[in-house]
């Protein structure tokens, strides 16, 4: 299970650098800060399944649900979104090494 978390950890770790590197470049580009948002990156990669998925959140949990929650994180930096979920998933897979000994320090 270790395993499963820490590849999908390494998903959202290239996802957040593919997303601060595209900033990067737009942001050299046009001589300000621009920094791309997770619901406009969702949009210009596959906006169907954008739509399917505020579907899903509205009909099984509450339309409230996307209102409050899912709103808000789409607003937020891609990059900035990945890395905390990269952090989440990393400590959710870690499993503290085991001691050498008996008396191990």
């Amino acid at each position: 299970m270790s395993l499963i978390f820490h590849f999908f950890s390494l998903l959202a770790l290239v996802a957040a650098i593919a997303a601060g590197t595209v900033d990067a470049i737009q942001s050299v580009a046009s001589s300000s800060t621009m920094l791309a948002s997770l619901g406009d990156l969702w949009i210009a990669i596959s906006p169907g399944t954008l739509v399917a998925t505020e579907d899903l959140v509205e009909f099984y949990i509450h339309p409230e649900a996307w209102q409050q929650g899912a709103a808000f994180l789409l607003t937020q930096p891609a990059c900035a979104v990945f890395l905390v979920l990269a952090l989440i998933l990393w400590i959710a897979g870690y499993r503290r090494p085991k001691p050498f000994g008996r008396f191990a320090a």
